[in-house]
């Protein structure tokens, strides 16, 4: 799922894959403060939380648009300067000292105070992440902004007014200054020893392409994707023909003054660039790329964990799950080796949709079903649950090539836009029937549709947890709901709940591909190898993921080590509490915090079984 993407720095580092420590040094008082001192402290604390979100919100005119705010900069894009970069930095320094100097800790009720140590760490890991600001690929297969702006304005700007239409037009025409800033940000990191592998750049010069191909880019009878999307856009608000058709030539007009010059100008340094790449991929041939990793390690798992011990781990998970497959071998009565039923699974054409548009609109409306399905089967599961709904669609044309297998897409905070799972139906034969119910629950329901969306609804927390994200809490719940339907009857084909297990193989796999590539050297080709021997997948899945792998470099460990840690909290939950486990409540506690570091979240469990205990204690006395 590269799922919870926030483009401003903000967010990308005070919300998205950062750790947080508990601070033992933060003393509290032997006698509690009065209830109305806590109360106003808290207050404070928290209407300083909100001021800090809206300034960071009004300074970023995509995030406005991502939360379905239109201002007076609907038209804009973000500053993505490094001059930017250094006094967010500056800004960053400033609250911590506010926060470490001006608040009495004491003072705050257990809910705000974990605000408090949530933003403490995520100010701390921010300031601490500066060194590695030029550590990363802004132009990428994954979601470079090659695909990454013209998704935005498919997906994010919405036309509900002719000011709506003129907004759109000023961003097209404001694409070639805020290309010129990601240019110039591939430049720096380029002098400092930062180019992308070789292999990168065939696909997002093809993406580029793309968006530059077509009316009125050229003489073709086929429109641009862009001209596409605002034309089908306008034709919803019924304007007058001759107000309609000024908007689209003015949009033509910023096509071609404004996105055309800046893919352009793209394309030219990506073609400069591909001739001085190189075949290494590991973040280890950067200067620190050790440290860096290890660094991305922490934030991305929240753990401590080394990348030896996660590649172990990622070695002894995959023989647990090869031996669960040999037994839905034998429950299919299957003669032959595992390898020899992966090339079954992956052969057999019964395990395919048809590659052609009815196969894909068939694909559509099954995951559909599984979603609704899984909907009436709620209550048995959730207290709580998300009132924004969901929808499904396929990954666009112009970006279907490069993108991943499946993604979410949050909805906005006021339901106006609903959670979106995306499926890649690009290659039919890299989405098999059997892994539909375990891709629909994690991207879905009750994977990050829920969570996202409870998160955004939640009433009590501040909006930088309502919208942030930690991403092995995210994924890791994401991953553990493919299992969860399981466990009330879901997955009655064996074939279904074997797709299960080879996802949560692919998972697996990861950890050991991802530490392998950036830390042993290993070759793009042997990760590749290493996904076809070892999984059911198809090689384009294979080489999808590496190349994942090594543009995002520990990203992918998040989900079986998340998934771990929830299913160990659960069972020790389970453990302690006996006959008054509820699997519900114990949802509501991982799910009505917001996401949370995987060493808050055992906190968090913790006390809510200390808490049954003392009820049950009680009861029983009475």
């Amino acid at each position: 799922m590269n799922k919870l993407k926030i483009s401003i720095a903000f967010f990308s580092s005070l919300f998205i894959v950062v750790g947080c420590k508990q601070q033992a040094k933060e003393s509290m008082n032997s006698v509690a403060p009065a209830a109305e001192v806590v109360e106003t402290h808290s207050k404070k604390l928290n209407d300083w939380f909100e001021a800090q979100f809206q300034e960071e919100v009004a300074k970023s005119p995509m995030t406005q648009t991502y939360l379905g705010i239109k201002t007076k900069d609907y038209g804009k894009w973000d500053d993505i300067s490094s001059k930017k970069e250094a006094e967010d930095l500056e800004r960053t320094k400033e609250r911590l000292s506010y926060i470490k100097d001006s608040v009495d800790v004491t003072k705050l009720n257990e809910a705000t105070l974990l605000s408090y140590k949530l933003m403490k760490q995520n100010l701390e890991d921010k300031i601490e992440d500066f060194q590695y600001r030029f550590y990363n690929y802004p132009v990428n297969q994954m979601g470079g902004m090659q695909s990454r702006i013209p998704a935005f304005m498919i997906n994010m700007h919405r036309i509900e007014n002719k000011s709506d239409a003129e907004a759109y037009i000023s961003r097209l025409k404001g694409i070639d200054a805020l290309f010129a800033q990601v240019i110039e940000n591939m430049k720096i990191r380029e002098k400092n020893g930062i180019i992308p592998p070789k292999f990168v750049f065939a696909k997002v010069l093809d993406d580029g392409r793309n968006i530059i191909t077509g009316k009125p880019f050229d003489k073709s009878n086929q429109e641009s994707t862009l001209l596409v999307d605002f034309k089908e856009k306008i034709a919803k608000l019924e304007l007058p023909d001759e107000e309609s058709n000024a908007l689209v030539a003015k949009a033509e007009k910023a096509l071609i003054e404004g996105v055309k010059p800046a893919y352009d100008t793209l394309i030219s340094l990506l073609e400069d660039q591909q001739q001085r790449a190189t075949t290494e991929d590991g973040c280890w041939k950067f200067p620190k790329g050790n440290a860096f990793y290890n660094n991305a390690l922490k934030r991305t798992t929240t753990t401590d964990m080394t990348a030896d011990q996660i590649h172990e781990l990622g070695l002894k998970e995959v023989a647990r799950i090869h031996s669960e497959m040999r037994d839905i071998m034998k429950q299919v009565k299957y003669e032959g080796t595992l390898q020899d039923f992966f090339t079954y699974m992956k052969e057999d054409k019964k395990f395919y949709f048809d590659n052609n548009e009815e196969g894909k609109e068939a694909y559509l409306q099954q995951a559909v079903g599984l979603i609704d399905t899984m909907k009436s089967r709620l209550d048995e599961l959730f207290i709580t649950k998300p009132k924004a709904d969901i929808v499904v669609k396929a990954v666009e044309p112009f970006r279907e090539k490069s993108a991943g297998k499946a993604f979410y897409q949050q909805g906005t905070p006021d339901g106006s836009r609903p959670g979106t799972y995306y499926a890649n139906l690009y290659d039919m034969e890299a989405m098999p029937k059997y892994q539909m119910e375990a891709l629909a629950y994690h991207e879905g329901i009750p994977g990050h549709h829920m969570q996202i969306s409870i998160a955004q609804e939640l009433q009590d927390i501040p909006k930088f947890r309502k919208f942030g994200g930690y991403t092995a809490y995210i994924e890791g719940w994401g991953l553990y709901n493919e299992l969860l339907p399981k466990e009330i009857g879901m997955y009655s084909d064996p074939y279904s709940d074997f797709g299960r297990l080879a996802m949560e193989l692919w998972r697996a796999c990861r950890l050991v591909v991802d530490t392998g590539i950036h830390t042993k050297k290993w070759t793009r080709e042997k990760g590749i190898k290493y996904y076809t021997d070892n999984t059911p997948n198809a090689e384009s899945d294979a080489i999808k993921m590496v190349e994942r792998h090594i543009v995002m470099p520990s990203q992918a460990t998040a989900y079986k080590i998340g998934m771990n840690k929830i299913l160990e909290l659960r069972e020790d939950a389970r453990k302690k509490l006996d006959d008054q486990f509820d699997i519900r409540e114990f949802h509501d506690v991982v799910l009505t915090n917001g996401a949370v570091p995987l060493n808050i979240l055992e906190e968090l469990v913790n006390a809510w079984v200390i808490q049954k205990n003392n009820v049950t204690s009680l009861e029983a006395g009475s």
